[in-house]
């Protein structure tokens, strides 16, 4: 709330400032510009109020006359103070925006399972900012707080969110190629959450707590389009009668079209210190938690990335066997994602083809179309560079996949470092665990089919094709797929041929691997 509020409220502060002069006359422009984004019921039924603060505005939302003004809300009960915004017109253009966000809410409702409640406190919450509006964005904000509680009860469950100090830092800048490049900061100081699940019906009572001493948040992103979306969320206002927009919707495809292409890019960052996890079949932990997002905008050959990492993993062993003690990851590094990822033909089809006065607005025939164009443009789902660890074992793997057909065209590689060690935990397994004494004989196959590189580590390449085929380090492991019931004995003789090619390269992979399975290259420790 003390991130989206100061937001809203600078969308107010879009247009050019007033005078100097703070006066009524001037709250009243300012509740003019206000209506544009919010509408004029919402100061006509006291949601939002625009006052002369001595040489300040004063901006205040009554959240409590918001929910009464919803309707069909089945909120029980909704206690929260009004929240207010402070802002002050700069001899720049620009605006000064403060406020104290210290606040203290309850509400109550019937929700699918029966009576739910939530309440939460933020203690000593203050913002500082410049907004300009030129840019529709703040070119630099300050926010901090002593502290927050959250108690959220269901039927079933509960949970108690506590934290300690925190501050939260934003700057903002004229991008070169239109639009905003932003980057922003957070951190806040003894995060505790506390579970509680008690659920007769399948037998679930248990207690989670979550904590770090730290968490931080770090956040970048290039051409953010904020005066375009400005534009299309006045728009919205402005043509809320369903026969308004109908009439308007060149100009909404207008809108839309301009604030493409949404962003170039955004990144974020999400960081936990000595992460725990207390639950009742012992303790999970980690001296350093992250994950990871970034996502270029609507573009022609746009990226999505995903990265989740850890180091000083800790797993309780109590209720797992012995033997799995030394294949416990102790840290990993996973990256993954998609990539030629063509948004900007659908966005730009779509906009052009849709008509709200059809129903649907996009025909089936014509989301079909657009469908079977994305696909062959031939997106990628992208592996990158990615490791497990423990000790001396280490599993590395890369790769991608495309989508030709209805089976997927893939190429995957692994590296694995000290295979000896889990073979001999699996040998070890095998003397007490009878499906682990199924899968030693299975790992002693595969390590017959590895590559072994010039440091030690074993390396297959696995190729997949859209054809139902398969390779590992350039030997057919399965043949094509059948088109037809006379060539079933032709695939069966190729599976045969390939099993025995297998069987010559895992002996002597010196030969096959060097025009085939050479991709130790690819894989960098």
């Amino acid at each position: 709330m003390k991130r989206i509020l100061p937001f809203a409220f600078a969308l107010a502060l879009s247009a050019p400032a007033f005078a100097q002069t703070v006066d009524n006359q001037g709250a009243k422009d300012l509740s003019d510009n206000l209506a544009r984004y919010f509408g004029k019921q919402a100061f006509d039924k006291g949601v939002l109020k625009v006052s002369v603060e001595g040489d300040a505005y004063k901006i205040a939302l009554d959240v409590k006359a918001l929910v009464n003004a919803l309707p069909e809300q089945k909120l029980l009960k909704f206690d929260m103070a009004p929240y207010a915004l402070m802002v002050k017109p700069r001899s720049d253009g620009s605006w000064d925006v403060s406020s104290n966000f210290s606040q203290g809410a309850s509400f109550e409702f019937e929700g699918p399972e029966g009576r739910q409640s939530m309440e939460f406190t933020i203690k000593d919450g203050k913002l500082t900012s410049v907004y300009d509006p030129a840019l529709a964005a703040f070119t630099s904000a300050t926010s901090s707080l002593a502290g927050m509680t959250m108690t959220s009860r269901q039927a079933k469950q509960q949970a108690d969110v506590s934290t300690g100090a925190g501050t939260a830092n934003v700057t903002a800048t004229k991008s070169a190629n239109g639009g905003v490049d932003f980057t922003a900061t957070q951190k806040v100081s003894d995060f505790v959450e506390m579970i509680k699940v008690n659920d007769p019906d399948s037998g679930m009572n248990f207690p989670l707590t979550l904590k770090t001493p730290e968490l931080s948040v770090d956040a970048h992103g290039k051409g953010v389009r904020t005066k375009p979306l400005l534009d299309l969320l006045a728009f919205a206002v402005a043509n809320e009668d369903e026969a308004k927009l109908k009439a308007n919707q060149a100009e909404l495809k207008s809108l839309m079209l301009a604030a493409l292409p949404i962003w170039e890019r955004v990144d974020g960052n999400y960081g936990f210190k000595n992460f725990e996890v207390d639950s009742p079949v012992g303790k999970f932990g980690a001296t350093q938690f992250s994950t990871a997002f970034g996502m270029d905008g609507v573009s022609q050959n746009g990226k999505v990335d995903y990265a989740i990492k850890a180091a000083g993993l800790t797993i309780p062993h109590q209720t797992l066997p012995e033997w799995t003690t030394p294949l416990l990851p102790t840290d990993i590094d996973l990256n993954f994602g998609g990539a030629n990822i063509d948004l900007d033909t659908m966005a730009k089809k779509a906009i052009e083809a849709f008509d709200l006065n059809k129903n649907p607005p996009l025909s089936d025939e014509f989301g079909k179309a657009l469908v079977a164009d994305f696909k062959a443009k031939n997106p990628k789902v992208v592996i990158g560079h990615s490791t497990v660890k423990n000790g001396s074992i280490e599993v590395a793997l890369e790769g991608e996949m495309t989508f030709p057909g209805e089976k997927p065209d893939a190429t995957v590689t692994v590296d694995v470092a000290g295979y000896d060690k889990i073979i001999d935990a699996l040998k070890e397994a095998a003397k007490s665990d009878e499906q682990m004494a199924q899968a030693f004989p299975f790992a002693l196959a595969v390590k017959g089919f590895g590559k072994t590189l010039p440091d030690g580590r074993l390396e297959w390449m696995i190729n997949t094709k859209a054809d139902g085929s398969v390779t590992v380090n350039g030997a057919m492991l399965k043949g094509p797929d059948a088109a037809q019931d006379d060539s079933a004995g032709q695939d069966d003789n190729s599976g045969d041929d390939g099993a025995g090619g297998t069987d010559d390269s895992a002996g002597g992979d010196d030969s096959d691997g060097g025009d085939n399975g050479g991709a130790g290259a690819k894989l960098k420790p």
